[in-house]
């Protein structure tokens, strides 16, 4: 039957779909052809190339309508579509470099939370966030040269309340001649102090599996928030080009800063969260319970004595007689308006 005539109305932006068509067209190892119609107002044509080929018509006097078959059109085509190629390429590896931002963020937070999942115990992570926490604090408020009787200790006490749920009750005496290192070792040993009791008052073991779901709870929750994040900002880093700035720079250090915010706070929720968390036992839990059923007990009963006292204050109020303002006006008597004639012919026939 020999090969498929292939009529294409326009070229595509990528030869490999030109050149698929051309090869469909052959059929059981017989081969086809194919025709191409373009028009100078095409995208392709009119985005590259188009304003020197109607030059040369122009030149040569060529009527619009009039076809065009050269080798030089189909040269200048193909080189159309080499640059949208390239520049699709360029868009493609621009993304990328987007994206391998967000990737190496993935692995960190996805290797922290095999490492939760898989390891027996969390505490060595535990440990690190205290001591990072620890650190920060007083590196904020352990200024460089100044005496630490002039340190700000109200809202290093307030940070602590915050951060580890402690509340410090060194003496005026204790505060004196302490320098950063020294702060950070007694802020250290108070923090281990709290959170031995609080271990103690929860039980061990139940401590170590508050840690491991604490933890997951907390990095899922703020790792959803950090990735809405970064997609609002690369919505818009490309405006930063307009500052003569490079937009993928400025995701990167952005992006990094938000990393790096996000993971401050994973460290702070979960050690104040772990610092409060009071495990309640069974024989309390019961309590509790007997306690609210007493509770909602008396508030029922309580609104059936009230529904009870509405109904019979209705029933009385149903059963009471009506009363006359005044005396009942017999028919035949005098109308009491004093018209002199009798009630049923005067008022008492709109009555």
């Amino acid at each position: 039957l020999g090969g498929l005539h292939i009529l294409g109305t326009s070229r595509h932006e990528s030869r490999r779909i030109d050149n698929q068509l051309r090869g469909r067209s052959g059929r059981q190892g017989d081969p086809g052809s194919s025709r191409f119609y373009l028009s100078l107002e095409d995208d392709l044509l009119r985005i590259f190339g188009s304003d020197r080929l109607s030059s040369i018509m122009d030149r040569l006097g060529m009527e619009e309508d009039e076809p065009i078959e050269h080798g030089m059109v189909s040269r200048a085509i193909e080189n159309a579509q080499r640059k949208v190629e390239g520049h699709n390429f360029d868009i493609r590896k621009h993304l990328l470099e987007y994206d391998d931002v967000m990737n190496k963020q993935r692995e960190v937070i996805y290797s922290q939370r095999r490492e939760v999942l898989a390891g027996e115990s969390v505490r060595p992570i535990i440990d690190d966030m205290i001591d990072d926490l620890v650190a920060e604090a007083a590196a904020e408020f352990a200024q460089g040269k100044v005496p630490s009787e002039e340190w700000d200790w109200p809202a290093l006490e307030e940070r602590l309340g915050q951060v580890f749920n402690l509340q410090l009750d060194w003496t005026v005496e204790e505060r004196q001649d302490l320098d950063r290192d020294t702060l950070t070792e007694k802020l250290r040993e108070a923090v281990d102090q709290a959170y031995a009791r609080q271990e103690e008052r929860n039980g061990v073991e139940q401590t170590r599996q508050l840690e491991r779901m604490v933890l997951l709870q907390i990095v899922d929750a703020l790792w959803k928030e950090h990735l809405l994040h970064m997609d609002h900002l690369k919505e818009g880093i490309g405006l930063r080009g307009y500052g003569q700035k490079n937009p993928l720079n400025e995701y990167k250090r952005e992006g990094y800063n938000l990393f790096m915010r996000m993971v401050g706070a994973v460290k702070q929720h979960t050690i104040s969260n772990l610092m409060r968390i009071q495990l309640v036992q069974d024989d309390e839990l019961a309590r509790m319970e007997a306690e609210r059923r007493q509770e909602r007990e008396r508030e029922l009963e309580q609104a059936r004595l009230l529904a009870g006292a509405a109904k019979a204050d209705e029933t009385q109020a149903e059963r009471r007689p009506v009363q006359r303002a005044e005396d009942k006006v017999g028919r035949n008597a005098l109308c009491p308006c004093g018209s002199g004639k009798k009630y049923k012919k005067c008022c008492g026939q709109t009555a």
